[in-house]
């Protein structure tokens, strides 16, 4: 068996925004979100359901499900494959845009609904922590004293969920697996949760047409692009700030020659400056 990498917009969007995804979204976010919480979701409504065939074009390398649950608060849930700057202000904004339109002119203020930013990441985000899942909210600085639960922002970062299949130890380890691993499983564990083995179901390639197949392959090959053009650029970067870190190292070691009086031949001898370069350091 072949499954589709659900870290990609169609398969992820395919399992957990689609018409038939509720229960699985359901097991998804009591596991995610409620994991320590009493609550649990009973019902929700995903908002405008994905539907095959596949959004033309392939401008982003993020994908984001949205519901609202049973107590009428909404989660945005969002799978992210790349960083890039403003990532963290653009989830923030995110939450707060879904917050502030919930309100029609002359609404009251106390009929906004919690919303919940859910992201998922494929890099990682909170270098000094080891956990997997980090959550947010607005609290007093001092004394931590909760001011709201209106917007909670959840960051998942795949990266540092290392745990093997046979070390699963409940549901939320499950599904988490199940983000980082789909693409590269070759059968359906037995031992998963009846929600997850129906959701890798769904991903199996052998159930999928001819067209379902092509738009997944070309997401791949266009975030398999994104990566790498990121990394030349980083690499690129590198290479120039070593660049520049030998280039003044030069220069530093011809100010000191001109201050024990050598001549501009011998300093271009020893530096590999010019010596129209080192005449402009002389002043």
């Amino acid at each position: 068996m072949q499954f589709l990498d659900v870290k990609t917009d169609y398969a992820f969007k395919k399992v957990f925004g689609s018409e038939d995804s509720k229960a699985k979204l359901i097991s998804f976010l009591n596991a995610l979100v409620y994991d320590d919480s009493p609550r649990k979701i009973k019902d929700l409504t995903i908002v405008d359901p994905y539907n095959i065939p596949m959004i033309k074009g392939v401008k982003d390398t993020f994908v984001d499900v949205k519901a609202v649950l049973d107590d009428n608060s909404k989660v945005i849930i969002e799978m992210q494959i790349l960083n890039h700057q403003g990532f963290e202000k653009r989830v923030l904004y995110n939450a707060a845009k879904n917050y502030s339109i919930q309100l029609n002119k002359k609404e009251e203020y106390y009929l906004l609904n919690p919303v919940i930013a859910l992201t998922i990441v494929d890099f990682i985000m909170f270098e000094e922590s080891t956990k997997v899942i980090n959550k947010f909210k607005l609290l007093e600085k001092e004394n931590f004293i909760n001011y709201s639960d209106d917007i909670e922002l959840i960051f998942v970062e795949l990266p540092k969920f290392t745990k093997e299949l046979q070390e699963l130890q409940n549901i939320k380890d499950q599904w988490i697996y199940f983000i980082k691993n789909a693409g590269s499983l070759e059968y359906i564990p037995t031992n998963l949760d009846i929600q997850i083995q129906q959701a890798l179901e769904s991903v199996n390639e052998a159930n999928l047409t001819k067209e379902e197949l092509e738009a997944q392959y070309k997401r791949k090959e266009f975030i398999s692009i994104q990566k790498l053009a990121l990394l030349k650029a980083k690499n690129d970067g590198l290479q120039e700030g070593i660049e520049k870190g030998i280039e003044q190292e030069k220069i530093e070691i011809a100010k000191k020659s001109i201050a024990n009086n050598l001549d501009d031949k011998t300093i271009a001898l020893i530096t590999g400056l010019s010596q129209e370069v080192i005449k402009s350091l002389r002043g």
